[in-house]
C-alpha cells in the first residue's frame, strides 16, 4: 500500500515510500507487571481506557497501516480473543495471530515465525508496553522513508531520555546528525520499540529463541543502522506503578 502526499511544484500526488505490515508484539510473560499478569497478558492490560495493545494499533491506524500480526504464547487464549475482536470490529483491516505455543521465541524468534502473515519489506515491529498519542506525529512514514532512502538495513524509533516517560534505563544508541545510531558518536537515544526491518534480515537468525537487539547490533557495526526521533508524547508501561504515571500524563497531553 502506497501513500501520497501533493507535491507543490506540480500540485500531483508525489508517491511516499510504502506503508508496512506490522508485527505487534504480545508474547511476553509480562514479569515486570505481576501480579497484574498473573491474570492477563501484559498486552492486554488496560492503560487509559484501553489494552496497551489498542494504543499501538491506533498509532498505526494513524498513519495507515492495515495489516497486523500479532505473536501470542503467555495466556495466548485471551491475546487471540482479543485479535478476533478487533477483526469483527475493523473488517476493513487483515489481523493474525502468530501461536508460540512449545517456547516463548523472544523478539527475533518472534518476528521470524511471524514473518509469512506479513507481505511488505520491510516490516514494522512494534512492542505493545510502548507507544505514542496517535497523530500527535507521523513516526511510521518517517522511518519508512528514512529506509527508503537505501542507507539503512533497519530504521529505529528514538526518543531522548529526558522525554521517554516509564523510561528508566540508560540510552541504548548514541544518535548522530545524520540519523545513524553506534555506540561512539552522537547525543544519547533510548530506543522507542518499533523497529523497520527488511524481511532478509527478519527471516533470518537462530532457530532458537533470540533477541531482535541481534539484528540492530550487526546493522550498528556495518553503520547501516539509523534512527528517527519521535516528536509526539511517548510512554513506557512496563511494570504497574508505569500505568498511573502513564495516565496522568496522557491526560495533560491530550
Amino acid at each position: 500500500m502506497d501513500a501520497f502526499e501533493i507535491d507543490p511544484l506540480t500540485a500531483q500526488p508525489a508517491p511516499t515510500a510504502p506503508v508496512p505490515d506490522v508485527m505487534l508484539l504480545a508474547a511476553g510473560l509480562g514479569t515486570r507487571m505481576r501480579p497484574l499478569t498473573f491474570e492477563t497478558p501484559k498486552a492486554l492490560i488496560e492503560v487509559a481506557g484501553k489494552p496497551l495493545i489498542d494504543h499501538a494499533i491506533d498509532a498505526a491506524i494513524a498513519e495507515g497501516c492495515t495489516r497486523f500480526a500479532v505473536n501470542a504464547h503467555h495466556k495466548a487464549d485471551q491475546v487471540a480473543a482479543h485479535v478476533a475482536r478487533l477483526q469483527s470490529a475493523l473488517p476493513d483491516l487483515a489481523f493474525a495471530v502468530s501461536h508460540e505455543k512449545d517456547r516463548l521465541l523472544d523478539t527475533g524468534g518472534g518476528l521470524k515465525r511471524a514473518l509469512p502473515l506479513l507481505e511488505t519489506d520491510p516490516v514494522l515491529a512494534l512492542n505493545t508496553d510502548t507507544f505514542w498519542v496517535p497523530y500527535a506525529d507521523t513516526p511510521i512514514a518517517r522511518m519508512a522513508q528514512a529506509y527508503a532512502d537505501g542507507e539503512a538495513d533497519i530504521v529505529l524509533l528514538c526518543v531522548t531520555p529526558e522525554k521517554a516517560t516509564g523510561f528508566w534505563k540508560g540510552p541504548d544508541f548514541l544518535y548522530a546528525e545524520d540519523g545513524t545510531l553506534s555506540a561512539k558518536l552522537g547525543r544519547p537515544v533510548v530506543y522507542a520499540g518499533a523497529a523497520l526491518i527488511g524481511r532478509d534480515i527478519a527471516a533470518s537468525g537462530p532457530d532458537i529463541p533470540f533477541s531482535l537487539y541481534a539484528h540492530f547490533a550487526a546493522a550498528r557495526d556495518k553503520g547501516r543502522l539509523k534512527g528517527v526521533m519521535i516528536e509526539a508524547p511517548w510512554f513506557h508501561v512496563g511494570d504497574p506503578n508505569a500505568i498511573a504515571r502513564t495516565e496522568q500524563v496522557i491526560g495533560a497531553a491530550l
